[in-house]
């Protein structure tokens, strides 16, 4: 799979389109139990944070769900939809080049297969707000469980706002 992705890479870059820059590695803040489990792992809600690769001064917060038990021990449970997502204006706001509509940020594997959750990100030019939704998918059958978050761009200091409409392609 990471070699198919690394050759589609590899091709768009040949072709003249830049990728998407995705997120790093989200940084955990805390986990919190849910459930008991006597000699396995408790099942958590586990909270992290990620920065947009693409703007400057942006950060999303997100809370997932990670299955405890013999499956999660060994990293092959099928983690639930159910994340939730909030993003904010943590500095000043710069584009680092051309976002579009609906890109992908910043994905993480929530199954040994094919599930994966994904942030994407759009921009409201009319309302000068960045607009994150986070969902999940699977090959045969993604979830409609999702959640958004807005960031309205606003002056930082005494720098004036940037406009995200002039950074779509």
């Amino acid at each position: 799979m990471r070699l198919a992705l690394a050759a589609l890479t590899a091709v768009v870059t040949l072709a003249g389109a830049e990728a998407p820059a995705m997120a790093a590695d989200p940084d955990l803040i805390f986990k919190e139990s849910t459930t008991f489990k006597w000699v396995t792992p408790n099942d958590k809600i586990a909270t992290y944070a990620v920065d947009d690769p693409d703007v400057e001064g942006v950060a999303c917060y997100f809370a997932a769900a990670e299955r405890g038990g013999v499956a999660g021990m060994f990293g092959v449970a099928e983690e639930t939809s159910d994340v939730s997502l909030a993003c904010r204006q943590v500095g000043p706001i710069s584009f680092k080049g051309k976002i579009g509509q609906g890109e992908e940020m910043f994905n993480q594997r929530r199954s040994i297969w094919f599930k994966k959750m994904r942030i994407s990100r759009g921009c409201d030019a009319k309302r000068n707000v960045l607009v994150y939704l986070v969902y999940s998918d699977k090959l045969v059958d993604g979830s409609p469980k999702n959640s958004i978050s807005s960031v309205p761009i606003m002056p930082w200091g005494d720098q004036p706002a940037a406009k995200c409409g002039d950074f779509l392609r």
